[in-house]
């Protein structure tokens, strides 16, 4: 038989009473009206007479109060709110939670339901009998209530998604984000060097349901040994305001903006748009967003814009790259900038594409705008104008759609309809008239544009085709960008005359083999016509004892102003140690065949790098690249040397600063003035959070800032447990939000911070707190439950601090923590627990809500100790 020293005795008995206590609740029905007796036989004598465990003794009884609760309905989840407890009107010895109807707001009832609710507690809570087959389960171990509702009374939900009723607006705060590039060059053979920063970014500020914001870029060039010597630019380049529209599905823009269109080209105007906003509806309805693909020869910088307007600038590693997260919003031709460190350049145009324009039936979907042109220095450049588009989902499979452009002298129309063709796929016809007079012609120019669009995923042979399509248009159409170029420079330039646009994907899961096909081919009527292939074949395999190895190749042709710039790259690759990865790569093009061998490895979730070694015909080439995903920034820097040829260096850098009335952080990049959360571990430093990116930790205020969430999609953060500090441990460690576009999301975590230990707790007259009681901290939170004989063992132990002792229901005594703070693990703290003048914590949930009075009594001391000391075992 084993002896157990009494402390510890006490200690396992405790824990055995807790484990009792939560199976007897947590098999207790709902509400059960009878009473839970529990066998004192494991306490000692003297304990059986100071025991509170009122709180435990009727089966699935939750004491009236103010519960911090989060609300799980069916399978989704509410971020967590304040939910009272009352007793029935018709009974007092009971209590129900009270779902109030802000609580209702957030469930997402349908209009139908809303109107046959009921109420009680005057008017305050709902009856959910009037919700035939609703059910509430609230459960305190895990701070839950869970609700079962019918499907049939929400509205249209999935996954990731909420409806509007539970979108969030955030905080008001401002913000900065910003991405940085700089490079530097040196040319062997002239000695020629040169160096430039570049960047672009947005400022914003946020108030209530409003986001304003300013974009700016910038660059600063440098070249020595040059006639063009050096450059500096910096532009406020749009100044605009937005707003989400919830009840109609839209966003309300005023200021400077680009006509978002899905039939009409874009252009830069000053004035006032509402447009139905895609991102609002559930994910598998929304639209599409362009991707840019290509190939660079060098560590080089890809820079991508629209009609001078920088969307996306990041520097890439030598090899394929495809580049996935370019706004949705963004329509019409992109133009795409490699620039190579060995001084050469790509350029080639990018047609994003609109996949067959289908509406749910039903439904419509609009666009309206109004305004003058404007140019880059925040001028009119050109008439007024409105224009405005529809699609109406006329029934289960046809789609009917439209719109107008008037601006003076020039007007176009443009109509269309759209079938869903189910297991083919989906397939849309649309024909636009345009009418234009120029000042320098005599008459006006009148023409059409015809466009076939089709799409289709064809899952049974694993293969997508995200966008095919046909375009043509006669030699007198004329868009509006195409329209007031030709107004400003007295002629006309660049009318298109066809355009095709082809991606395709395929997966050979038997063979193990992945395809990619990207083709456009544009055509002009007073210019030489533009194509880009680019293809793509991946297959991994296995042989003898190596695994997973993978082999790629990628081929593109660049067909730009009658000129061909065609390349292969052939990549093998084999895992190599723990996280590495050892490849050797050929790269061909009409200049020069290159062979590089490589090694790629993660070091962990926030640092990598890669180098590279190889030769070509120009001599021997070495170039490294390494990236780290810190707390305040996302960087990365490179190098390379190229024998008889050049050697350059290049570092970005992309990231923010959000500041708000809670705080506010630096932190890393994400879409520029897009959504964001601020997230806060109560004054905790040091804390380990994430979103859906690597992690990163609080600052020294306890905040930090994930901006890798997107708008309207039920976003997640949570700290990570595996690599939380010995002193730290999180009661509530997962958070959600679901933030309306360009929001500063504000969520906090329950964390609790300090040294634990076992103690002793000591009332005024010698004796000791009930058995069963809580002790809590100045937030609240619970840090220990008193076992017999005053024995609790503590959590989030500071000195100085002070703690209160509840049992009846209510704060009865503050114990001071002593200061400075020593833990000795031979001996127990002794904290006398002083009676307090006034009690104010409240209700079982600890929220204010009366003031009561105590006697005072005289102070505690002990003769080794005084007022806080120690007591041996």
């Amino acid at each position: 038989m084993v002896i157990l020293p009494p402390l510890v005795e006490r200690f396992f008995r405790l824990k055995i009473l807790h484990l009792s206590v939560s199976l007897a609740l947590g098999s207790a029905p709902l509400y059960a009206a009878e009473t839970i007796e529990f066998n004192m036989d494991v306490l000692d004598v003297n304990d059986r007479t100071n025991i509170d465990l009122s709180q435990f003794s009727r089966g699935g009884y939750i004491m009236p109060g103010t519960y911090n609760m989060v609300v799980h309905i069916n399978k989704d989840d509410i971020p967590e709110q304040a939910v009272n407890f009352y007793p029935p009107d018709d009974d007092v010895k009971d209590s129900q939670p009270c779902l109030s109807p802000e609580l209702i707001a957030l469930l997402g009832l349908k209009p139908e339901a809303m109107k046959g609710l009921t109420w009680w507690h005057q008017g305050a809570c709902l009856n959910t009998d009037s919700l035939k087959g609703m059910e509430t389960r609230p459960d305190l171990a895990t701070s839950s209530l869970y609700l079962s509702i019918p499907q049939a009374y929400l509205e249209y939900s999935s996954p990731d998604w909420d409806p509007p009723s539970r979108w969030d607006e955030g905080i008001p705060g401002i913000l900065f984000d910003y991405n940085l590039s700089a490079q530097a060059q040196r040319q062997q053979r002239t000695g020629n060097q040169n160096y430039s920063v570049s960047g672009a970014g947005t400022a914003g500020v946020n108030m209530g349901a409003w986001r304003l914001r300013a974009d700016w870029q910038g660059n600063l060039e440098q070249q020595n040994g040059s006639a063009q010597g050096s450059s500096k630019r910096l532009d406020w380049s749009r100044y605009y305001a937005y707003r989400a529209l919830p009840a109609i599905r839209s966003k309300l823009t005023l200021g400077e903006s680009y006509l978002d269109s899905g039939m009409f080209d874009s252009f830069r105007f000053t004035g006032a748009s509402i447009v139905s906003d895609d991102n609002m509806l559930p994910p598998n309805l929304r639209g599409y967003a362009p991707e840019v693909v290509g190939m660079a020869k060098t560590n080089a910088k890809v820079i991508i814009s629209q009609l001078g307007r920088v969307l996306y600038e990041t520097q890439v590693a030598s090899g394929p790259f495809r580049i996935q997260d370019i706004n949705d919003a963004v329509s019409g031709e992109l133009k795409v900038r490699v620039e190579e460190q060995d001084g050469s350049v790509q350029e080639f145009t990018v047609n994003t594409a609109n996949i067959p324009y289908l509406t749910r039936p039903g439904s419509l979907r609009f666009k309206f705008a109004a305004g003058r042109p404007s140019d880059w220095d925040h001028r009119s450049n050109g008439p007024l104008f409105g224009t405005g588009e529809f699609s109406w989902g006329v029934s289960n499979g046809w789609s009917l759609y439209g719109g107008a452009l008037a601006g003076g002298d020039y007007n176009a129309l443009s109509i269309g309809i759209g079938r869903d063709l189910m297991a083919l796929g989906a397939l849309s016809f649309d024909a636009t008239q345009s009418r234009a007079t120029l000042p320098s012609e005599k008459e006006t120019l009148s023409g059409g544009s015809y466009r076939v669009s089709y799409s289709k995923t064809f899952e049974e042979i694993d293969s997508q085709v995200t966008f095919a399509g046909y375009r043509f248009s006669e030699e007198n159409f004329m868009s509006m960008s195409e329209y007031l170029d030709a107004r400003h420079n007295g002629n006309r330039v660049g009318g298109s005359k066809e355009m095709y646009t082809l991606s395709f994907s395929k997966q050979f899961r038997d063979l193990g083999l992945s395809t990619y096909l990207n083709y456009s081919h544009q055509t002009y009527w007073d210019r030489p016509a533009n194509d880009r292939y680019n293809l793509t074949m991946s297959r991994y395999f296995d042989i003898g004892r190596f695994k997973n190895l993978s082999v790629s190749l990628s081929a593109y042709r660049n067909r730009y102003n009658e000129t061909n710039d065609d390349g292969v790259y052939l990549s093998l690759a084999m895992p190599w140690g723990r996280s590495g990865n050892l490849s050797y790569t050929t790269t061909a093009d009409k200049k020069d065949i290159t062979h590089r061998v490589g090694y790629y490895d993660r070091i962990d979730e926030n640092n990598s790098y890669q180098m590279t070694t190889g030769a070509s015909r120009r001599g021997a080439n070495v170039s490294g690249y390494y990236n780290h995903e810190g707390d305040l920034a996302r960087m990365s820097a490179n190098a390379s040397f190229q024998q008889g040829g050049y050697s350059a260096v290049g570092l970005t850098a992309q990231g923010g600063a959000t500041l708000t009335a809670e705080g506010g952080a630096l932190h890393r990049g994400g879409m520029m003035g897009g959504s964001r959360m601020l997230l806060d571990t109560d004054g905790v430093a040091g804390v380990p959070v994430r979103g859906y990116g690597p992690t990163s930790k609080t600052n020294l205020w306890g905040k930090a800032v994930v901006a890798d969430v997107n708008s309207y999609y039920r976003n997640k953060a949570s700290i990570d447990l595996n690599k939380l500090g010995d002193k730290v441990e999180a009661t509530r460690s997962v958070v959600q939000a679901t933030l309306t576009e360009g929001a500063i999301g504000y969520r906090k975590f329950e964390v609790i911070a300090g040294e634990k230990a076992m103690a002793i707790i000591k009332l005024a007259d010698g004796s000791t707190p009930p058995f069963g009681a809580s002790v809590r901290n100045r937030r609240e939170q619970d840090t220990g439950i008193v076992n017999d004989g005053g024995v609790v063992y503590l959590s989030g132990i500071n000195a100085g601090d002070r703690m209160t002792v509840h049992w009846d229901g209510k704060a009865q005594c503050e114990v001071q923590l002593p200061a400075p703070l020593k833990i000795d693990l031979t001996n127990n703290l002794l904290l006398p627990c002083q009676p307090m003048a006034t009690v104010s914590r409240g209700s079982a949930s600890g929220n204010p809500d009366k003031i009561e009075a105590t006697k005072p009594t005289n102070n505690i001391t002990t003769p080794e100790s005084g007022p806080i000391g120690s007591m041996k075992k």
